[in-house]
């Protein structure tokens, strides 16, 4: 298993987006609507992450900046997002060590504080959150005013 470091726009990242798209229209009806731009992912800014296993890839997570106050983010903040492992590859531990080399990385730029935003429709993430030392918190960003939006964070 190797994890390495791609561009959001990679084409692998693309297709993995694709994927996690569907997943959210299985899950809660419709895609996840938050604007991301490449660019938000480029160090020291961001980065993110695929996880290939013969030259497949099969997880992806990454972490951008994200200080705005308007949307009830705090200074120092680092945000997850598209946290995902293709089905046949669940299990196996990809999404753990993709946060934890995530984490890692934001503490390096200077990051104090690791935020997610997830949902009740996803109860693995939760747990798996829940169990990497996130507690829940006051709900931020796009979906903060959605009944299933379930906001998490952690210090670095």
């Amino acid at each position: 298993m190797e994890i390495r470091p791609v561009r959001y726009d990679h084409p692998d990242a693309v297709a993995l987006e694709e994927q996690v798209q569907q997943e959210y229209i299985r899950r809660y009806g419709d895609v996840d609507l938050t604007q991301l731009d490449p660019k938000m992912f480029a160090p020291p800014h961001g980065i993110y992450l695929l996880a290939y296993e013969d030259g497949r890839p099969l997880a992806t997570g990454g972490w951008r900046l994200q200080e705005d106050l308007a949307e009830g983010y705090t200074a120092g903040d680092a945000e997850i997002k598209r946290m995902f492992v293709v089905p046949e590859a669940r299990g196996r531990g990809l999404a753990r060590r993709i946060l934890a080399d995530l984490e890692a990385d934001a503490r390096a730029a200077g990051r104090i504080r690791m935020v997610l935003e997830t949902g009740t429709e996803q109860p693995e993430a939760l747990a798996l959150y829940a169990s990497s030392g996130y507690r829940l918190v006051k709900k931020f960003g796009y979906y903060r005013n959605h009944e299933q939006s379930r906001c998490m964070a952690k210090e670095l």
